[in-house]
């Protein structure tokens, strides 16, 4: 059957770009829609999947739970916030400096029980006289000082016979150095007593703090602390990251049990932190900084050996395959291609974990392992909290300090 050229069938090789050929039953599929009248298989949104929402939905129920377990309360927040503002304000005003008070004093004896000793005699120096000078507990007391620095704010304080005082009342004094009170004497032990007045005429020149020389003190013992004990654990952790390396025991003698035996040795020391071996080796040295150095070593084997180890694995095996080839025996191997590729890790891993070691120390200085970490815990416990900033920001300082100088030789060095 011939087929003319103006019919509508297509002829073969005539056939328009982008046509669609006909089906076998004879007839074309609609445009955009694959043979057979199937739909096109479009991929499924994420948030449309049922996975996706049970995964979502088990989510929030796990953070619900965790919620109720871990006690959240955030009103707690804002309602323990004034207990915590000392602290804050604190920060601000750390006990760096001071100075040294100019202080007037002057003193007058009272006696419960009996007959008090007549006053001095006024000589131009700060002096008191009082209304009475003997009686007891609850008894009203005018008492009047001259010879302080005029118009200065002081003090009149109780002070018993072994020396612990109470404050009575505050006062100021007049243009001719002169001030008058009225106060009730305490009840209190003992028969000696004595009223003090104080009057704060100036100030020394601006010094550092004993705090600021305490705080310095024990910084630099923390320092020293956690460079002993990271040399502690460089010194048996990098003999022991050669055998914890798959890749230089696997071809020794034993090398399997080996291995395995290393890494259960550093993920079992690892497992335990160092404030737990803090607390076992102050039992077994004592207190001080010696508890502190075991504590940071023993920690510091496990965590290099682990990361030293890794690095060996992590290392080109080809130099170590051309030198075995060689003959060589098995520590030739290790100095000249395994060392040469690990020195500059190990290097990084060393300073870091020195690093890590200051702010460990501060931990351990809680349970007597000596470093800043003991003094800043009296001074909290103390509620002596611009004692506690000066601490604080030493500590923040000296890891940053050391944080910019391993940042400074990691670079230079590796």
């Amino acid at each position: 059957m011939s087929v003319s050229p103006g019919s509508g069938a297509p002829a073969a090789g005539r056939r328009g770009r982008g046509a669609v050929a006909p089906s076998a039953g004879g007839s074309a599929p609609a445009a955009g829609r694959p043979a057979g009248g199937a739909r096109s298989a479009l991929p499924v949104p994420w948030y449309r999947s049922w996975r996706a929402f049970s995964g979502l939905v088990l989510a929030a129920a796990v953070y619900i739970y965790g919620w109720h377990v871990t006690q959240i309360h955030l009103s707690e927040l804002w309602r323990g916030a004034r207990l915590i503002r000392p602290f804050v304000v604190a920060l601000a005003t750390p006990d760096v400096v001071t100075r040294t008070a100019v202080v007037q004093q002057a003193v007058a004896p009272y006696e419960y029980g009996g007959a008090a000793p007549p006053a001095a005699a006024p000589t131009g120096a700060p002096a008191l006289r009082l209304s009475r000078t003997s009686g007891g507990s609850g008894d009203r007391v005018t008492v009047q000082g001259e010879g302080f620095g005029a118009n200065r704010g002081g003090t009149l304080w109780w002070e018993n016979q072994i020396g612990q005082r109470q404050p009575l009342t505050e006062f100021r004094t007049d243009a001719l150095g002169r001030f008058g009170a009225t106060i009730m004497t305490p009840d209190v032990q003992g028969t000696r007593n004595e009223i003090v007045a104080e009057v704060v005429t100036g100030y020394g020149p601006l010094r550092l703090s004993q705090t600021f020389l305490v705080v310095l003190d024990r910084m630099v013992e923390t320092v020293f602390l956690a460079l002993m004990g990271t040399t502690m654990g460089v010194v048996f952790a990098v003999p022991l990251s050669f055998l914890g390396a798959r890749n230089l025991t696997s071809h020794l003698p034993a090398g399997g049990a080996v291995y395995a035996v290393t890494r259960a040795l550093f993920n079992l020391t690892r497992s335990i932190e160092a404030l737990v071996l803090a607390i076992i080796f102050t039992v077994w040295v004592g207190l001080g900084p010696f508890a502190g150095v075991l504590a940071l070593g023993v920690h510091s084997i496990a965590s290099l050996g682990k990361l030293y180890s890794e690095a060996i694995e992590s290392i080109d095996t080809g130099p170590i395959e051309a030198i075995m080839a060689t003959g060589a025996s098995a520590l030739q191997v290790i100095r000249y291609a395994v060392v040469p590729q690990i020195v500059p890790q190990f290097i990084a891993f060393t300073i870091y974990r020195w690093d890590i070691n200051v702010r460990f120390s501060t931990v351990i200085g809680f349970v007597g392992g000596g470093g800043i970490g003991f003094v800043l815990q009296q001074y909290i416990n103390l509620l002596q909290w611009p004692q506690a900033a000066t601490a604080l920001w030493m500590i923040a300082l000296v890891v940053a300090a050391l944080d910019y100088a391993s940042a400074v030789v990691r670079e230079r060095v590796v």
